[in-house]
């Protein structure tokens, strides 16, 4: 039976989940927890007077914030807890509104690695950002509109032989019926976030299921929710660093770099690829006179854990998996490791986790690949070669990985924040 403070982080977990439909929403709803913690906001447009105190900056569906204590100086260390905003889906494409035989449908595109059947038979909200005429920027989240429907299995005797969809003919969702002159589904989009349609001259919208997140299981261990990866990482994130602004420890630089883009490849401006947490790391050093000594010592002290969902074993295909290592929900955060460095961790890192979660009084489990299985990859090994900070890679055990509705153990969240808050505290 999961632990009461776990519940609780749980009950949050689903709340942040709920709020964050699309990489724009969650950026937006961490600045809303940061700004109840009292952390400033800045515009990366405007000139940084930086003192001690906590802070952050949103950059499109990115969002990073930071604790500087007062002893802080210009050969200060980063503790950097790195995550990713997005989640796999599908993005709404230019001249998005379609029909076929009478049906109303959305013109989508595939966006990352979704578990294509996953998405099937759910009731899909559209959510993400508006761009008006004059540079105006504004949330929309329809209600639930969309649904993908399969084709029932009296008119294919064989799906349960192998069900294979065509990314572009079988994954366009229905929101109506009738005369095409009366859809629009960027009206509806606008819409919901109260702007006039016509003044609307750039979207960017992704699909996101319906249904809330749910505790279920014996003794209401586990939890299922969409974006479990890896919002999971963020929301433990915002919530050890919310906890460790109110009495910051150490002299060096709690920050939780929150990235978009992760799962399509992370290259963009607001992701692990791109120039964003090096820019700000660069305008946080100007801020104490740093020099270029100054700033290589830092790095040098500098440490990244980055954050971001691994895998269960799974029962029914355990074969999948390394014999050896068998990461179970509950079971704690996973230390991710694999020999080519599509993780970033090496034995430094590995022994530091090690004692961070002894301090936080949290198990861990270690992961790596079955050889026979490609090995996926994250934000870790994108961060240690762009900045050469040490980096290690962790995260949530889920099963249904890429699934619309994704599962993990209750525990392993609250687990993952509060050895995240002894690393930003360490």
């Amino acid at each position: 039976m999961a632990q009461a403070a776990a519940m609780a982080h749980i009950a949050d977990l689903a709340e942040y989940v709920a709020t964050s439909p699309s990489s724009f929403h969650a950026a937006a709803s961490a600045a809303k927890r940061l700004d109840a913690a009292g952390f400033t906001a800045l515009d990366e447009s405007a000139a940084w007077t930086l003192s001690a105190g906590s802070y952050y900056v949103v950059r499109d569906g990115a969002v990073i914030a930071w604790v500087q204590p007062e002893g802080a100086t210009a050969t200060s260390g980063f503790h950097i807890l790195g995550a990713h905003t997005d989640s796999p889906g599908f993005k709404l494409k230019p001249k998005p509104t379609t029909s076929s035989n009478g049906w109303w449908q959305a013109g989508v595109e595939v966006y990352g690695g979704p578990l294509l059947n996953s998405w099937l038979d759910r009731e899909l909200v559209l959510a993400g950002r508006l761009v008006l005429r004059d540079g105006s920027v504004h949330l929309a989240q329809t209600e639930p509109l969309l649904r993908i429907p399969q084709l029932a299995i009296h008119l294919d005797r064989q799906v349960n032989e192998g069900l294979t969809l065509d990314k572009q003919t079988h994954t366009n969702p229905i929101f109506g019926a009738g005369d095409l002159a009366d859809a629009d589904i960027l009206g509806i989009l606008a819409a919901s976030a109260g702007v006039d349609p016509a003044l609307v001259a750039g979207y960017d919208v992704l699909t996101a299921p319906a249904q809330r997140g749910e505790v279920f299981g014996h003794g209401k261990d586990f939890f299922a929710s969409s974006r479990l990866d890896n919002l999971t990482s963020v929301h433990a994130g915002l919530i050890a660093l919310t906890g460790h602004s109110r009495s910051p420890s150490g002299n060096h630089i709690a920050m939780l770099a929150a990235f978009d883009h992760e799962e399509i490849g992370s290259a963009s401006r607001s992701g692990a690829s791109g120039p964003f947490l090096e820019e700000l790391l660069g305008r946080i050093q100007a801020s104490f006179g740093a020099s270029t000594e100054d700033t290589a010592r830092a790095m040098s002290a500098s440490i990244c854990l980055s954050a971001d969902a691994g895998h269960a074993v799974h029962p029914n295909y355990a074969e999948r998996h390394d014999p050896a290592n068998r990461p179970q929900l509950n079971g704690g955060p996973l230390l991710k490791i694999n020999a080519n460095q599509r993780y970033a961790t090496d034995a430094v890192g590995a022994a530091a986790f090690a004692n961070w979660c002894e301090s936080a009084g949290v198990p861990y489990q270690e992961f790596v690949s079955n050889n026979r299985v490609p090995c996926g990859s994250t934000i870790g090994p994108l961060t240690a070669t762009r900045l050469g900070i040490r980096t290690l890679d962790v995260g949530v055990a889920l099963l249904s990985m890429h699934s619309a509705r994704e599962m993990c153990g209750v525990d392993d969240p609250w687990y993952l924040s509060k050895v995240s808050r002894v690393f930003f505290g360490a």
